[in-house]
This record gives C-alpha cells, sequence and structure tokens, in this order.
C-alpha cells in the first residue's frame, strides 16, 4: 500500500509540476528591455529576426540585436497570448509587445537541450 501510495504522490507531482520554461521571467525582461536576461534563455546561436532583419547571431550579438530593437521601441506591455505544447523536442509561444501604441507579434521557439528548454528563435513582426 506504501509503494502505491508513493507512486501516486510523485505522479500527481509530475503531472502538475511547473514548466521547465520561463515564461514569467521572459515576460517580465520583454516589459523591461531586457535583452541580456532574454537571450540568458537561449542557445549558444540563435535565429532572431527582428522586423524582417534575420540572422543566426551568438548571444553576446542576439542581445545587441534585441537591445536596439528595445532603443527604437519601448515596451508598454508584453504578454504571451499562446503557449504550445511541451515536448521532447521543444515548444514555441506567441506574444503581443505593444509600444507608443503599436503591436508586435512576437514568437519564440524553445528547443529542448538535456533537460532544459533553450529559446532557438525569437520573431518579432509588425502585428
Amino acid at each position: 500500500m506504501g509503494f502505491l501510495y508513493t507512486f501516486l504522490s510523485a505522479f500527481l507531482l509530475n503531472m502538475f509540476a511547473a514548466s521547465d520554461i520561463p515564461y514569467s521571467a521572459v515576460e517580465a525582461a520583454f516589459v523591461s528591455g531586457d535583452a541580456a536576461k532574454i537571450v540568458s534563455y537561449g542557445k549558444e546561436k540563435m535565429i532572431i529576426n527582428v522586423v524582417d532583419k534575420e540572422g543566426v547571431y551568438s548571444q553576446s550579438q542576439a542581445s545587441q540585436v534585441l537591445k536596439d530593437f528595445f532603443t527604437r521601441k519601448p515596451a508598454s506591455s508584453f504578454k504571451f497570448t499562446f503557449k504550445g505544447k511541451e515536448t521532447e523536442e521543444g515548444t514555441f509561444a506567441i506574444g503581443n509587445y505593444v509600444s507608443k501604441g503599436e503591436t508586435y507579434r512576437v514568437t519564440i521557439k524553445w528547443k529542448k537541450i538535456g533537460g532544459d528548454y533553450k529559446i532557438e528563435t525569437i520573431n518579432i513582426e509588425k502585428g
């Protein structure tokens, strides 16, 4: 009986465990314009597409590209509106970034590497 109780408890805890993806931290970083924080959740090389300017960047380069965008378009708000199902390959999320009355659609794709999810791509396009 003890084994069954332990098994069920572990199963339920795993089922309702918090996501490994730091959605709230990424949202807060977008609102505060903290490019370094965002890319710290990424792979060593990331694909960044900011309003049709796309490239593969190292973390330091990606940070600079995002910082430039945040300087030109400071955030009024950012919120994820959709979070995809987490799989063994990865997942994605879509959010709305608002700056100076303009809305941008942000799509972030995470890739599962080992036990962690790392940002693989960030796409920011005019909404």
